[in-house]
């Protein structure tokens, strides 16, 4: 059962990371909608790159900031 256990540890971590980079795509979608309709309700037209440069930071903070705590080790108890 060793094996089987491997595999679907291996198969249970792919689909984990497929769906976590998906989340990652999407958020940057909408962060990139966000940052543009905030610059347009502020009356400014920044340039495109400026926009996903923006969104792009926010969503990798956001990213970061959500997987800061599966990092650490578990209490033992």
């Amino acid at each position: 059962m060793g094996v089987l256990d491997a595999f679907g540890s291996l198969a249970s971590a792919l689909i984990a990371g497929f769906v976590m980079l998906a989340f990652a795509i999407l958020s940057l979608f909408v962060t990139v909608f966000v940052v543009d309709m905030a610059a347009a309700i502020g009356g400014l037209n920044p340039d495109d790159g400026y926009v996903v440069l923006g969104a792009t930071i926010l969503a990798a903070a956001a990213i970061v900031a959500g997987g800061v705590g599966f990092s650490l080790p578990e209490e033992s108890a």
